[in-house]
């Protein structure tokens, strides 16, 4: 039984040529009101029925290729860390986390 909703929005403005410009998203339980402005996101869902990921990854023009290299290395970090509470894999979620910390180094936003 469902207690309570809840709802995240995302508006993407696109280009002539379906390039996002404008990347805005608002969640009902953030405690913010309005939409807040993005530069990237990646969004994933597992699709129940096709037993697969589905994903959504766009960036507009303005994000830095610096910028990026932290979206990913914070969001690897993020999903090591969704691994230890999901399954309690610490020892694979500690390699995610060592290949994070890799490519980091790699990327040179850490020394």
């Amino acid at each position: 039984m469902i207690k309570k909703n809840s709802e995240i929005s995302i508006k993407i403005g696109s280009d002539e040529n379906n390039n996002p410009i404008a990347i805005q998203w608002m969640a009902s339980d953030s405690g913010i009101p309005d939409y807040r402005e993005t530069k990237a996101m990646m969004l994933s869902f597992w699709d129940v029925k096709e037993n697969n990921s589905m994903r959504i990854d766009l960036w507009n023009k303005d994000l830095m290729v610096e910028e990026m290299y932290y979206f990913v290395y914070q969001n690897m970090v993020s999903m090591s860390e969704t691994m230890i509470r999901a399954t309690n894999d610490k020892e694979l979620a500690q390699d995610m986390q060592d290949f994070a910390a890799f490519f980091a180094k790699k990327s040179g936003i850490i020394k």
